[in-house]
């Protein structure tokens, strides 16, 4: 009989190597010396620092959506630098916290509700499996809500993407003792999976990130040899973002199973 707990893949879509990068116009002002500080600090994955310098200019600057996004996509980050599973929750919860003060003052920002998609993934991993399937949904809604409001987003469309071939490669049987004890899960397909995560890398070719996710949905939608092509595409690629490495480091394992 097939565990309800594989339910989990359904969790990495929100578990990306990064909350995605800032793209809205803060109202704080860009020469402000601590802002500044906290900035060189993220672009440097210095989560910790980053952080302390974040809260400080949270005191600064009181209800300031950017900077309220910008700690929870700190704490959610150093959630990965711990194996301590309460402490990973914790972390998680105040990055939802964050997120979702972020979101009331600005909800029409794509960052700050992708940021929510990210946060209610990552909590998901480490709770019981009705609130995993209700999170997951959470991922999925917020995500769409993220690309409306930004076409444009590659990250929106990177996150939604991985839902989809996470969730359309779980077992049939999975599947229905999912249906029977907690309802259904909305539906996905690996072709829109391809779909999504081939426009985020259009939109942000730079990032590995992108074509390493876009390998793993090729391969979920049966292009081995696209897959192989564009995992080894990411391999060439230089580190952007923290995780950009885990990510490469997944592609190079899945590649050693090709031989």
């Amino acid at each position: 009989m097939h565990d309800p707990r594989r339910l989990s893949p359904l969790l990495l879509a929100a578990a990306l190597a990064c909350l995605a990068p800032l793209r809205a116009a803060t109202t704080v002002s860009a020469t402000d010396p601590l802002l500044q500080s906290a900035l060189a600090a993220e672009a440097h994955f210095d989560s910790q620092s980053a952080l302390e310098r974040f809260l400080k200019a949270d005191t600064a600057h009181p209800n300031n959506p950017f900077v309220l996004q910008k700690i929870a996509r700190q704490y959610s980050d150093l959630s990965f630098d711990t194996k301590d599973s309460a402490e990973k929750k914790r972390l998680c919860t105040e990055a939802l916290s964050f997120a979702k003060r972020s979101v009331a003052l600005e909800p029409q920002n794509a960052v700050n509700v992708l940021s929510l998609a990210i946060c209610y993934g990552k909590l998901a991993a480490l709770s019981d499996t009705r609130t995993k399937i209700e999170y997951s949904r959470l991922v999925k809604s917020s995500a769409e809500q993220a690309l409306a409001l930004d076409p444009a987003y590659d990250y929106a469309h990177h996150v939604l993407g991985r839902w989809h071939y996470e969730v359309a490669t779980l077992g049939a049987a999975t599947r229905l003792i999912v249906r029977l004890v907690y309802g259904s899960l909305p539906d996905a397909s690996t072709a829109e999976a391809v779909r999504l995560l081939q426009r985020a890398a259009e939109l942000a070719p730079h990032l590995p990130a992108h074509r390493v996710e876009l390998g793993f949905a090729l391969l979920a939608d049966r292009q081995r040899d696209a897959a192989k092509l564009t995992f080894e595409q990411a391999l060439k690629m230089p580190q952007r973002e923290k995780y950009d490495e885990e990510a490469r480091q997944r592609a190079r394992s899945t590649l050693e199973k090709f031989r």
